[in-house]
């Protein structure tokens, strides 16, 4: 178990990322380096933000490597067998908010968990994938972005991107508006059974292939002429990733129960969002469409 390496490449992963989005943007991301030390909690990260680019409008990809003694009874309740121990969670998670509507917002992550107690064995896992929220579907776009991840799942078994396909859809699902965030891709959870190398090589497979995977689409989409209705009802659209955000993300509720750094924890909000009461939309229309055919489980390949 080489937790070094894995840091080292999650780093790695977070320079690579954000030279791929400045690239396409012009303008960088600011960094905020942080630390905690509050004797039950240590660590820290990198927070990377860019704000009111020339196509993104909010974007931020963090690193962060955190420790504790004790675990939040985010992980407890799910993992009893772990009470008592102490926990090193590290990763790199990321959402980019574009400017333009035709251009969906995408969301990524993998992460290391270690949970450890003195005279046991470690308990550890791999988890990430990455999800796409389109406001205005497109064909094409939703083919490549799952055919991407096929690819990045192939080398692993026939089995692999169908069952974390399934999963995503499952898992970034409002139960309360009974409809998906958006059309999903790849998401998966205590990953170990293969073992420690061939769980690390499944990370990095997948973290490699989001750029891959995201960029065409922000680059096929982000000269795209639009109006006002497109902005609001993309504002409308994001209250939902909001809502999801803040009561079912593992993550977020982890960070929080656990002392995390809110600012870093919540820079997966969009700057502009709206919510409208009992809001429909317009019978034939494209905002229609997003929901009569987009937000629907299905096999994109």
């Amino acid at each position: 178990m080489n937790i070094d390496a894995v840091k080292n490449y999650f780093q790695d992963l977070q320079d690579r990322i954000c030279a791929g989005l400045s690239q396409i943007d012009g303008h960088s991301f600011v960094e905020d380096n942080w630390n905690r030390d509050t004797g039950l909690l240590g660590g820290g990260g990198r927070t990377r933000v860019l704000a009111e680019g020339a196509h993104i409008e909010k974007g931020g990809v963090n690193f962060s490597h955190v420790t504790g003694k004790f675990l939040p009874p985010s992980a407890t309740v799910a993992r009893p067998e772990l009470e008592g121990r102490s926990y090193q969670a590290m990763g790199v998670s990321l959402v980019i908010h574009p400017r333009n509507p035709y251009v969906p917002t995408s969301h990524a992550n993998v992460r290391l968990f270690v949970a450890e107690k003195e005279g046991e064995e470690p308990v550890w896992w791999f988890g990430g994938g990455y999800d796409l929220t389109p406001y205005y579907g497109f064909e094409a776009d939703c083919r490549h972005w799952h055919q991407t991840a096929f690819d990045a799942c192939q080398p692993f078994g026939e089995e692999v991107y169908p069952k974390y396909k399934k999963w995503c859809d499952e898992y970034f699902y409002l139960k309360h508006r009974d409809e998906p965030r958006g059309i999903g891709g790849l998401f998966f959870d205590d990953l170990n059974e293969q073992g420690w190398d061939k769980s690390f090589e499944f990370v990095q497979a997948v973290g490699d292939s989001y750029l891959d995977a995201y960029l065409p689409l922000f680059e096929r989409r982000m000269n795209t002429e639009y109006g006002e209705r497109q902005r609001a009802f993309q504002a409308n659209r994001r209250g939902r990733y909001v809502e999801f955000n803040l009561v079912y993300d593992r993550g977020t509720i982890f960070g929080l129960q656990s002392g995390g750094r809110t600012e870093s924890i919540l820079m997966s909000l969009p700057p502009k969002v709206e919510w409208h009461y009992a809001w429909h939309p317009e019978a034939g229309s494209e905002e229609e469409e997003l929901y009569t055919h987009y937000l629907k489980p299905k096999d994109w390949i």
